[in-house]
Parts: C-alpha cells; structure tokens; sequence
C-alpha cells in the first residue's frame, strides 16, 4: 500500500516521508514545488511535480503507485497573507483539498490525514483547549482549514472514506539527523526567523504585539518539535489501517512559551545577543494557544521524544548554521 504525500517537498511534508520511508513504507510525493524544495525529498520516495487542480495527473499518480493512503500537507499557511488575500486561502486550503477529497473517493482511497490547524479556534478563552471548544477563527486560514474539516467529516459520514485530523499548534525545529529542515525563503516562523537573525541574516526581530495579557506581554504557543509531529501522523495512520474511528485531534505538547521566552532561548544557543524590536500586533493572532492532549495520548500510543524548546531551537539553529554553509 502506497501512501500519498501532498505537499511533501515541504517543511513538515519531507519530515513525514522521512518518517515514513525509515519505516520501510511505499510512499509517493505530489507537490507543485511552489514552496517546497524538490531536494527536501528523501530518494526512497517517489515523486511527481503537479499542481493538486490537475486530477488527470493526480489520478495517474494514484493508479500508478497503487495508491491507498494519503497524507495531506499542500496549502498556504501564514495568517496575516491570508487576510490581505482571502481568496487565496479558501482556493489553495478548501478548494483544493474539495478536489483532492472527490478524487480520494473516486479513486477508492481509503484513509485520509489532514493537517489541520489550531487557527481554527481562534480567541478560546479557556486553556488549555478541548478539541470540542468552539470553533471562532480570526482569519481566513483558520476558517479555510475548518472548512476542510467539515467536508471531510460529511463526506466520511457518506462514504467508506476513513479520515484522521491534526489541529498542529507551533511547529519548530528540524529533523535530528541533519536530513530536512525549515527552508522557505519568507518563513515567518518566530524559531526561524530569529534563528536567521543569530547568524546575521536579518537585522531584527520583530515582537508583534508586547501588550497581551500573558506573562510578559507577549503571546503563547504551544510549540512542538516536528519529529513528534510527523510521529504522531504515522501513529495515526496504523490506528485507521486497523480500524480505528474517524478523529479529530489537537497536537501540541499542552504548554506554552512566550515570544520572548523563544527568542531568549535562541539567543542562548547561538550565543548571539540580535537586536529585538517591538512591533503592533498582527491581525489575527490570538493572544494565547495551548492545546489540551488528552485525546492524542489516550488514542494514540504517542510519547514526544523532543518535548523541550532548548532542544527544538538547538536543531533548527543546526538546520540554519547547515544552510547557510552552502
């Protein structure tokens, strides 16, 4: 059984096909490479260059790899983009995957990860929380990843088609083994971003926001390390392949950092004292996320290896130090 993976010369996306091909499974790459890199992609894993809109390739792809099983990452990803430009998030994030939904049932594919997002929250009130709080997102992208959610649902409920949901919180940090890592151009990723201003890249670091009423003003995240993320999706996918109920689940560690409290850490590791600005805050953002995990533990036999932020910032600031070099 071949796994499908959208959006797999990506960030998170080439992380799973790692993961997956160290657990020696057929795996197969769909991804436009409008912001992923194509040597992100592990070499075990096939892969076919595509925009997701064209089903008469898709569904080639799916035929000719014997594709059962697909992991979905493609999409656009940054809140305050998808504010100015909305229409782009409800194409790239609810159109799209409308599409890659039809052709998954056509094609009688048989379970289906999304990634999902905690955006869909928005300002919960009460942390951490429950997959269950209501649903009031701040921007598009949350609101087009919802969407997604629920045409999923609907369609399990009218089809064989067997789905599995992630709502991810702050991604961060980079394989262990040096293999992948963070490499979009215009990362807007507090770790990344502050990373690059260690290794003199950027001038600053913008704080958007300093008036939160958190710890120290700024705003919390709950940030996981991406290993346990893509972890956590290959858990996912045996819990459906052997018969597991459609879910929907936070995925997060259940404690957060502020932005200062990151860039403090980052400066710690790279021994670099950058300049930090403070900037309004960006529309959209909550001023805090953390995710309860109740759900993902007692579904999934999930223990995170990298539930430290020294330890997700000193592997993303090896990814930075590795690129650079080059």
């Amino acid at each position: 059984m071949t796994i499908l993976v959208t959006g797999g010369a990506g960030y998170i996306g080439s992380h799973m096909v790692l993961r997956f091909c160290d657990a020696g499974e057929d795996v197969v790459v769909y991804d436009n490479l409008s912001t992923g890199r194509r040597e992100l992609v592990d070499p075990r894993a096939g892969f076919v260059e595509g925009a997701l809109e064209d089903h008469s390739k898709l569904i080639a792809c799916i035929r000719e790899n014997g594709v059962k099983d697909v992991v979905h990452f493609a999409g656009s990803i940054i809140v305050p983009e998808s504010i100015a430009d909305p229409l782009k998030y409800y194409r790239n994030n609810t159109s799209v995957s409308r599409g890659l939904i039809d052709v998954a049932v056509q094609e009688g594919l048989e379970n289906f990860i999304f990634s999902s997002t905690a955006a869909v929250y928005g300002s919960v009130g009460a942390e951490p929380v429950l997959e269950d709080a209501p649903k009031v997102p701040l921007s598009p992208y949350g609101t087009s990843k919802l969407m997604t959610e629920w045409m999923l649902r609907d369609v399990a409920h009218a089809t064989g088609l067997k789905y599995g949901i992630f709502r991810y919180f702050n991604v961060a940090g980079a394989d262990p083994h040096g293999r992948s890592g963070h490499s979009g151009k215009d990362a807007t990723h507090l770790i990344k971003v502050a990373c690059k201003a260690a290794l003199g890249q950027l001038d600053h670091v913008a704080v958007f926001g300093s008036d939160f009423d958190t710890v120290d003003g700024t705003g919390v995240r709950d940030y996981i390390h991406v290993t346990d993320l893509v972890d956590a999706h290959a858990l996912l996918l045996t819990y459906l392949r052997d018969g597991g109920e459609n879910t929907t689940m936070n995925c997060g560690y259940g404690q957060g950092s502020t932005v200062r409290q990151v860039i403090a850490m980052v400066k710690d590791v790279s021994g670099v004292d950058f300049e930090v600005r403070d900037a309004p805050r960006r529309a959209g953002d909550p001023a805090s996320v953390v995710a309860n995990v109740e759900r993902i533990h007692h579904t999934l036999d999930w223990t995170p290896g990298y539930n430290d932020l020294r330890a997700m910032i000193e592997s993303a600031y090896a990814w930075e130090l590795k690129t650079a070099e080059r």
